[in-house]
């Protein structure tokens, strides 16, 4: 079987989304290298869908079934296109396998977080956050994703494990909702999900190769 992607393009920069696999997508400078990057990082996302206990056996190729215009959210350089198909209510069973990928993403993440040290090699420029301030960026991204559905949440200090945990449990609360559609001027559950664990693991795995 193909993997069903959406395909977001835009003027510069196309992201490529496996649409039954939120986190999993990667962008290039074209339709061709946004596919080629998602099937590269197919190994690295089956490190999510393990943590969430869910088989992973990605597909011999692609399918795409929905291409979806960029915007300047797409240029900026983040998937901000919602597709039609995100817009159908969640089952009860869909809404935890979204949520559980989601709460992987997050795991991912805390792994690569322990085992970063806290300054990370700079780019050729020497730019790029260090772990802490990924961390911290990550938290307030989330803190405003959570309000898409409807949640009005305080964001957590890095490192406070217990309102950390308390944080991510009402965002996957939020998720499951999901079932009920989508908040006025919201996010749809399986496009907040597809967002959010996109990038918590990006940055996990932007922390894993500037680590090293």
């Amino acid at each position: 079987m193909l993997t069903r992607v959406y395909l977001e393009v835009g003027k510069r920069r196309v992201f490529a989304s496996a649409a039954d696999w939120p986190g999993w997508t990667r962008s290039g400078k074209d339709e061709k290298s946004a596919l080629e990057a998602l099937a590269a990082a197919a190994p690295r996302y089956a490190q999510t869908a393990k943590a969430a206990h869910i088989p992973f056996a990605p597909g011999a190729g692609f399918d795409v079934v929905e291409r979806l215009p960029g915007d300047a959210t797409t240029e900026f350089g983040a998937p901000g296109a919602i597709a039609k198909a995100e817009s159908k209510r969640l089952t009860k069973k869909e809404a935890g396998r979204l949520s559980a990928l989601v709460a992987a993403s997050w795991t991912v993440l805390d792994r690569m977080v322990e085992k970063a040290p806290p300054s990370l090699r700079k780019g050729p420029r020497g730019g790029g956050r260090d772990r802490d301030k990924i961390v911290e960026h990550v938290l307030g991204a989330e803190t405003m994703y959570a309000r898409k559905l409807g949640l009005r949440l305080q964001q957590p200090a890095a490192g406070d494990s217990a309102t950390l945990r308390e944080f991510r449990n009402a965002i996957v609360a939020g998720l499951r909702a999901g079932t009920k559609g989508v908040t006025e001027r919201g996010w749809p559950a399986r496009y907040a999900a597809r967002r959010m664990a996109w990038h918590a693991l990006d940055h996990a795995w932007e922390i894993e190769d500037r680590a090293t």
